[in-house]
């Protein structure tokens, strides 16, 4: 069996721990490879390396870090294709998804050249007593990232690709169920020019999380990933004095008015609610219909879409969305429907025992459609990580607007409407870190920031834009005042203890 190793000093390597994990194919529910687990012992020596490369890289000049990141931007686009068979072999998303999610980390890299830039300081000239007052961002030091499986390259060069071209060193922990994408990323670094151990990967569950997160030599910690851990991470991080961002979980509403294009919000709730089979965090969880009348368009409308859909392994061309990424989240998935219809609620389109001709045993769910969904169900209230939908009936944009705000995730909403007026209140009034207006999934582009309200984020930090800049960097401000040549303070001038006025 097949051995994905740790990548540490430029080098693979099995670690010290005698810990290993399966990794399988979704799509077949075959074991592919085993994963090494990191103990401490390995984390331990992929942060001094981090450390020791680390202390050179902050050194360099801007436009050293800048050839490297442009280099990465072409290697990616070489090997887009091999990048996004891995995703598939190991998440189960489809190729044209996977390469989708590449091209978005592309986007992480070419904005990150913008670096200079946006880390600028500023600088005033003789506040008071010839004094002049700049300011400097510096590397934080070590990143500890730690990323999930419904994103094994997006997220990590959208974490990554600042950390490292703001002159930082990184460690990186992705998901254990999808670690191949990884260890390609490092040797494309490597490739790109990137000093060896500024960039490295250690595999692992939660004994390697806590160890990061209580390394003294790990400043800041980036994290993607459950609402639970999340906190977790959150909470333990900042009791070691750890800068942490922690993106977190959603359950994203797509509220529809009557006045609406229905057939384009139809369109919409589809493709955002079933993509990849809805492992995504920004996916479209909830349909939010303003009246009965466009509840019941929209229902009408959504199930010919709907079941349409095909659902197949991830090399099948002809697939619109895949298997999910483990048995354990198929269960997940098929208890959270079960729950939903004892709450009360109606199927609309049940995409239970779904079997695909040649992955009989694959992780594999159909399209599912409920209707009647309530705020008191479980199935409102938790993030469902699987193709199952709900629909939802409202009186007025006011009871919409409520509903959205009740929830205690705000990651994203979004609303379809022609009323300007409607779509301005919906914009200043719901409390979502990224709001749609007749846009399903609003993940802004790379040059804005990334990151939830509420329940969803943890921690002041974006993932990217010019705040992600912010995060992996210090702030340092400096006052200079330099004498005149050889002038000296006159021998009968007492020293003052008041504080010193800006005169």
């Amino acid at each position: 069996m097949q051995l994905i190793p740790h990548f540490i000093q430029g080098q693979t390597t099995a670690g010290t721990g005698p810990r290993r994990g399966p990794v399988f194919n979704p799509s077949t529910a075959r074991q592919q490879a085993d994963c090494a687990y990191a103990d401490r012992a390995t984390l331990d020596q992929a942060v001094a390396s981090a450390v020791a490369a680390g202390r050179h890289w902050a050194r360099a000049s801007h436009n050293a870090r800048q050839q490297v990141v442009f280099k990465m931007r072409e290697l990616v686009l070489r090997d887009i294709d091999a990048l996004a068979r891995l995703i598939g072999q190991e998440h189960g998303k489809t190729f044209a998804d996977a390469r989708g999610e590449v091209s978005r980390g592309i986007e992480a890299l070419e904005f990150a050249t913008a670096a200079p830039v946006v880390t600028k300081g500023e600088y005033s000239r003789n506040v008071g007593g010839g004094i002049d007052v700049y300011s400097v961002r510096q590397p934080v030091g070590v990143v500890g990232c730690i990323t999930p499986f419904n994103f094994p390259v997006m997220i990590p060069l959208m974490m990554g690709a600042m950390a490292i071209a703001t002159g930082n060193a990184v460690v990186l922990k992705p998901s254990e169920k999808v670690p191949s994408s990884a260890l390609a990323l490092a040797r494309l670094w490597q490739e790109a020019g990137l000093p060896d151990g500024v960039w490295n990967v250690v595999n692992g569950d939660k004994e390697v999380v806590d160890a990061l997160l209580q390394h003294p030599d790990v400043p800041a910690i980036s994290f993607v990933g459950s609402t639970a851990i999340g906190e977790y991470v959150y909470r333990q991080g900042t009791a070691h004095n750890k800068r942490v961002g922690s993106y977190t979980g959603g359950k994203n509403h797509m509220v529809v008015l009557e006045d609406a294009d229905l057939e384009a919000a139809a369109d919409a709730f589809v493709s955002a609610g079933y993509g990849s089979a809805s492992q995504r965090c920004m996916a479209v969880s909830l349909l939010v219909a303003v009246g009965d009348t466009t509840a019941e368009r929209l229902r009408a409308l959504l199930l010919p879409r709907i079941q349409a859909l095909k659902v197949g392994a991830y090399d099948d061309a002809q697939a619109d969305y895949g298997p999910l990424v483990s048995a354990d989240a198929k269960r997940a998935v098929l208890r959270a429907v079960e729950q939903c219809l004892g709450d009360g609620a109606q199927m609309v389109i049940d995409g239970r025992g779904l079997r695909v001709p040649g992955h009989e045993d694959g992780f594999f769910v159909g399209p599912t459609l409920l209707d009647g969904v309530t705020p008191a169900m479980d199935f409102y209230k938790q993030e469902v990580f699987g193709p199952v939908r709900g629909l939802m009936r409202v009186a007025s944009l006011d009871e919409a607007i409520t509903l959205t705000n009740s929830h205690e995730y705000g990651n994203g909403a979004v609303i379809f409407t022609r009323d300007g007026r409607a779509a301005s209140r919906f914009v200043g009034e719901v409390e979502a870190g990224m709001i749609g207006v007749n846009v399903p999934v609003p993940v802004p582009v790379g040059y804005y920031n990334f990151g939830g309200l509420r329940r969803s984020k943890f921690g002041e930090a974006h993932m990217f834009g010019p705040d992600a800049a912010r995060f992996y960097t210090k702030l340092k401000t400096v006052s200079q005042r330099w004498p005149e040549p050889q002038a000296g303070r006159p021998a009968t001038q007492a020293s003052s203890l008041a504080f010193a006025p800006n005169a």
